[in-house]
């Protein structure tokens, strides 16, 4: 696959904003006619092997995000709506719909507005499985996809949910995290040898939607605790049940300690002992 798109072009781009229906960012070249998001949901999606450097790396908007949205609302009238001092992504009869892929940080502010007259609802995609395509920049050339090992959950969510933590309890605030099978296209501009670690990723295809968790109410968060974990678990062993790394699991364990999900029972040695509220 060539791509003859050069890395000025892709950063004098990044200012286009992508319209579903445009013919001219050229989503059908990304995204089948079979893509088209429909009111059902068990929509499925296919993506094209062969797809042009400026539409899956130079859009002001992402694909992902994109697709997402006309997924969660049909009706672009209600697509960025201006709510107060921000733009919501989504404003529909039961509230907002803010989709947010990274960056939870960026958040804040938008949700202390919003929350405070709205009920919001957060969309989180993970990648449950991906595919990787690297591109390299110098020849235009993109390798075959190759399926990462790793296998997405909803415990990979935390770090970004710590950074909104506080709004967690909010009585207005929903969270969806949605569980995508998407291939992911990166550069090969890392700093290691074979330029893959520390590369840019430059967009992310949906395939097919796996899940959809709500989080509505307080003890919903206890879907974050596996069923094989029995009361009186530490941090040690709820890492091992939910594969995280333990700086990980200890910042989920902190979030659910947080919300009244988990309550703190004693210790074992240096760690807490948990067990469900």
């Amino acid at each position: 696959m060539k791509l003859n798109d050069n890395k000025e072009k892709k950063e004098t781009e990044q200012n286009e904003i992508v319209s579903l229906d445009s013919t001219t960012v050229e989503l059908s070249s990304i995204v089948s006619s079979k893509c088209s998001i429909v009111n059902t949901k068990n929509t499925k999606y296919e993506s094209h092997n062969k797809v042009e450097l400026r539409s899956i790396g130079t859009l002001g908007e992402k694909v992902l995000h994109a697709i997402l949205k006309q997924y969660y609302e049909p009706d672009e009238t209600r697509h960025e709506i201006k709510v107060g001092s921000f733009i919501a992504d989504i404003v529909s009869d039961e509230g907002i719909i803010e989709i947010q892929t990274r960056s939870f940080d960026k958040l804040r502010k938008k949700l202390t507005e919003f929350l405070q007259f709205y009920p919001v609802t957060v969309v989180y995609p993970l990648p449950k499985k991906k595919w990787l395509i690297w591109i390299d920049e110098e020849t235009g050339e993109a390798t075959k996809k190759r399926l990462s090992p790793k296998l997405g959950f909803v415990y990979d969510a935390f770090q970004e949910l710590y950074k909104i933590k506080p709004f967690l309890k909010h009585p207005n605030f929903h969270l969806c995290i949605v569980l995508i099978n998407m291939e992911e296209y990166r550069y090969l501009d890392g700093w290691s040898k074979d330029k893959k670690k520390g590369s840019t990723r430059c967009n992310r295809i949906p395939i097919d939607i796996t899940d959809e968790v709500y989080f509505n109410k307080n003890e919903d968060y206890l879907q974050f605790i596996p069923d094989c974990l029995n009361d009186g678990f530490t941090s040690m062993e709820y890492k091992s049940a939910t594969r995280l790394s333990l700086r990980n699991a200890q910042t989920g364990l902190n979030i659910l300690h947080d919300i009244g999900a988990v309550t703190r029972i004693g210790k074992q040695g240096k760690l807490y002992v948990y067990k469900r509220t």
